[in-house]
């Protein structure tokens, strides 16, 4: 398998003049980069991307993995990106047929899907059942303040982050929500990390298309800081998954799958 990585920035330098009631003033920062990005799949454009260009080729694989047309880095011959960061290009080991719509999804930069918005996806890995303590939410919460270096330094991303409940496994940062659990579940493919608990927190807004890519990773919990959309809570109590929203170090709100968040640690259900 073939990596070809460009030297591309996420983040860019900039000036802006900072207003008071008393004072403006010049001030040298940061800011985070938005571009589009193409993929390209046996030769063939399918779809263009906004997304921060850092890992790409997981974005590309987390992408097509997540719309289904993919299952496991067997169907991937090779990945690559172009000399000048526009266009992931990945070549198959067999045919894939473009879908013939793309429907643009809810959200900052909006991402494209060809996926039916109440469709449950077929699962890529299969999930296997456990429960949390009320207090190893907070743990989960610390981890995602712990993986967002970008918004140190640039704010304006998003973070997502997929854990056991123990440990930081793989964390992804962008400047689209849904792009993040794409990159995530393409660094799984492409590191070969497959988990047996999977719980994905992030700090973008848990719409219909973000739980259908936490469905097909096999999460059965899914934790956002901010707010679950209507059609979301209805899927996740129809799909069996644990919806938390507005996660916080000492509170959160449960919408879905109550019975997988325990009030003492000693109700632990381990897989098995």
């Amino acid at each position: 398998m073939h990596y070809n990585r460009p030297m591309l920035e996420p983040r860019k330098s900039i000036r802006y003049i900072e207003f008071d009631v008393s004072e403006d003033k010049a001030i040298e920062s940061q800011t985070i980069v938005e571009s589009p990005v193409s993929l390209t799949v046996n030769g063939e454009v399918w779809v263009s991307l906004m997304c921060t260009p850092v890992h790409l080729e997981a974005l590309a694989v987390g992408f097509l993995f997540n719309e289904g047309v993919i299952d496991s880095m067997e169907d991937v011959a090779d990945v690559r990106v172009c000399e000048h960061g526009d266009n992931v290009d990945i070549w198959l080991t067999r045919e894939a047929e473009k879908p013939s719509r793309w429907t643009r999804t809810s959200g900052c930069s909006g991402g494209m899907t060809a996926v039916d918005s109440i469709q449950r996806p077929r699962s890529g890995w299969a999930r296997s059942d456990f429960s949390l303590p009320v207090n190893q939410i907070a743990r989960v919460v610390e981890m995602l303040f712990e993986s967002q270096e970008l918004y140190r330094e640039t704010g304006g991303v998003h973070t997502s982050v997929l854990t056991d409940g123990e440990r930081i496994i793989v964390a992804a940062e962008d400047i689209g929500r849904h792009n993040t659990l794409d990159k995530i579940a393409g660094l799984c493919l492409m590191r070969k990390i497959q988990p047996e608990r999977r719980i994905l927190i992030t700090t973008g807004r848990i719409s219909s298309e973000m739980l259908q890519k936490a469905v097909r990773f096999g999460a059965n919990i899914l934790i956002s800081r901010t707010s679950p959309s209507s059609l979301s809570i209805e899927l996740a109590e129809k799909w069996g998954i644990t919806l938390i929203g507005y996660a916080r170090r000492n509170r959160f709100n449960l919408y879905a799958g109550e019975e997988r968040i325990l009030r003492t640690p000693d109700d632990v259900k381990m897989p098995g």
